[in-house]
């Protein structure tokens, strides 16, 4: 094989645009570079967050179902208050913290999160700060007769909002996935019914002076599930597919039902202050989605 005449990478670049580096006059050390976002005067507005959004890291899940602990991937919003006088915030601390802390371990807990949310704000000398954090939770489940196992996974997402005042307030968002089967069809239909797949998210908030249990992935997940026509399984066989069915038979909702007995469980729920609540069934034989909202403040 003829080899072709190539000149060397750095003529290569050069040949494609690469030109040599200017020489300035500005400061090259960090000590001598000017610092906007550090001069005070009027800005006239304080800014209630500001700081670094859609930064992803590797964080820790624990879990009272299996897979007890788990590596998993959240994507972070980590923000600060900004005083009027200040311009701006040095953004740079914000991902230096969370990098501390994920060098001990970043679990995906109300402990650690107020830890990390009171360490910004002392790290950026402001009053509060906020952390908000999306992470997907997986969790095994066995099929309900052949007993087979695979993983499931709900959507999560944490907040926790920190000042140096009034302290820390905590929230929790959720997203899973159930079964539902029309009542309507049903009752009209002289043998079976059509079903849909359901997309339920529920946002809760604390009572005051609580925080959320250490299973309160858990417990969200039973009260979405539990509430529908049937769970969803990874792994069904015939005999599982029979059951499935025939509890979903057993078990129409609209999914104006479906958002009220969610409802109702998290008021019966003594650590949950205030909830949203959205529940979405995936039509089978429309090609619209049936939809409800609904929030409730204690």
């Amino acid at each position: 094989m003829n080899k072709l005449p190539l000149p060397s990478k750095i003529e290569r670049h050069r040949y494609f645009g690469s030109v040599d580096p200017i020489i300035g006059d500005k400061p090259t050390s960090k000590e001598n570079m000017k610092d906007l976002q550090n001069k005070e005067q009027d800005y006239f507005f304080k800014i209630e967050q500001v700081g670094v959004k859609n930064l992803t890291y590797p964080v820790l899940v624990s879990s009272t179902l299996a897979p007890f602990e788990q590596n998993s991937v959240g994507n972070f919003t980590l923000t600060t208050g900004l005083v009027r006088e200040q311009k701006g915030i040095n953004m740079s601390r914000l991902p230096e913290v969370l990098h501390e802390f994920y060098q001990e371990g970043l679990r995906m807990d109300f402990s650690t999160l107020k830890d990390l949310t009171k360490r910004l704000a002392e790290k950026m000398k402001q009053e509060s700060s906020t952390i908000h954090v999306v992470f997907p939770w997986f969790f095994e489940r066995k099929s309900p007769v052949m007993q087979l196992s695979g993983l499931m996974k709900a959507d999560v997402e944490l907040e926790v909002h920190y000042d140096a005042d009034e302290g820390w307030t905590e929230k929790v968002k959720m997203t899973a996935l159930t079964t539902t089967l029309c009542p309507c069809s049903k009752e009209i239909s002289e043998y079976s019914a059509h079903n849909q797949r359901g997309v339920v998210t529920v946002e809760v908030t604390t009572a005051p002076g609580e925080t959320f249990p250490h299973n309160f992935k858990e417990i969200l997940l039973d009260i979405m599930e539990s509430n529908a026509s049937a769970r969803l399984h990874p792994v069904l066989k015939r005999p599982d597919e029979k059951k499935v069915t025939e509890q979903a038979y057993e078990n129409p909702r609209f999914v104006e039902d479906l958002i009220r007995l969610i409802a109702t469980d998290l008021y019966l729920t003594d650590w949950v202050k205030s909830f949203k609540i959205e529940c979405r069934n995936e039509e089978s034989i429309h090609q619209h989605d049936a939809y409800a909202k609904m929030e409730f403040q204690k």
